[in-house]
């Protein structure tokens, strides 16, 4: 599989620890980015440059896109010059966006037109999975697009599932997005509890990593959150994009989620405050000023 040519289109935060990994077990690896210094940064690991989608994608036996929102990945799957016109019959495109659903399912059916294989593997373990291959991988797609693309997913990431059809990886990711963000929103409220009550919350935290409490998003993000520390691993705004697709999809399907619902809300308001820039856990901002201890 090391032989199989890859191109990589969206070496952001995420995209550029995972395309590194993919030159790093052997492959060759075709990048763009709208940013060149990006790019720069995957030639230097080894990496080739793409000099746009056109460079990146022709020749090559998989595409890899990681772009931000459902817009980016139908323009770039779908537009003039996207990745549908330059990929040849056969290409397998792995979306690994986190997008809506119902988009992720159009552009599956609009490639298998072009006799493109599709699938939609979003992620989950943020910039420190990225980096150390440990994400969490959902599919949708067929079986035997998903076994194609198993190496690479095994490059990535311990623990790629095939989940459903095309548009079910999405699905996941969406479910996921919602356990993440209550997670930190809890976390952030016993953060913010501790420290009302003089608690050494260093101490605090790791008993409570300990136990029944404990969970990756403890592990991950507790001590930035104890130090204030909101350098982006995983943008508020692009959580804010994610709670939006979760509430729709919840309100498509006559699903409740009273608590992602008002999550969603402290999320969007952190973003409309303008620190979409931030790390999602800064959701502890919004603690505090509900407590009046900012």
């Amino acid at each position: 599989m090391p032989d199989t040519e890859i191109a990589f289109i969206g070496l952001g935060i995420m995209g550029l620890p995972m395309a590194v990994n993919l030159v790093r077990a052997g492959y060759t690896v075709t990048g763009h980015n709208l940013t060149p210094e990006r790019v720069d940064a995957l030639v230097a690991e080894g990496g080739r440059r793409g000099g746009g989608v056109t460079g990146a994608v022709t020749g090559a036996d998989v595409v890899i896109t990681m772009v931000p929102d459902s817009p980016d990945v139908e323009e770039l799957l779908l537009g003039p010059g996207g990745v549908y016109e330059n990929a040849k019959p056969g290409t397998l495109v792995i979306d690994m966006s986190t997008i809506r659903p119902d988009v992720s399912r159009a552009v599956a059916e609009a490639g298998a037109e072009r006799g493109l294989r599709v699938l939609d593997a979003p992620v989950s373990g943020g910039e420190a999975g990225a980096v150390e291959a440990k994400l969490s991988i959902m599919v949708g797609g067929v079986q035997a697009d998903f076994e194609a693309a198993r190496p690479i997913f095994d490059v990535l990431g311990t623990t790629p599932v095939l989940v459903g059809p095309n548009g079910a990886g999405q699905t996941v990711k969406a479910a996921n997005q919602l356990i993440v963000a209550g997670n930190i929103q809890l976390l952030a409220e016993a953060l913010v509890f501790l420290e009302a009550h003089g608690v050494d919350t260093e101490s605090g935290l790791e008993v409570l990593g300990g136990g029944l409490a404990g969970s990756t998003v403890l592990q991950r993000k507790g001590r930035a959150m104890r130090e204030r520390d909101f350098t982006p691993g995983f943008r508020i705004a692009l959580h804010d994009k994610d709670m939006r697709i979760v509430t729709d999809s919840a309100r498509a399907a006559g699903v409740a989620i009273p608590l992602g619902a008002q999550v969603a809300q402290s999320v969007a308001a952190l973003k409309n405050q303008g620190h979409g820039g931030l790390d999602h856990s800064a959701l502890l901002m919004i603690v505090q000023q509900l407590s009046g201890r900012s």
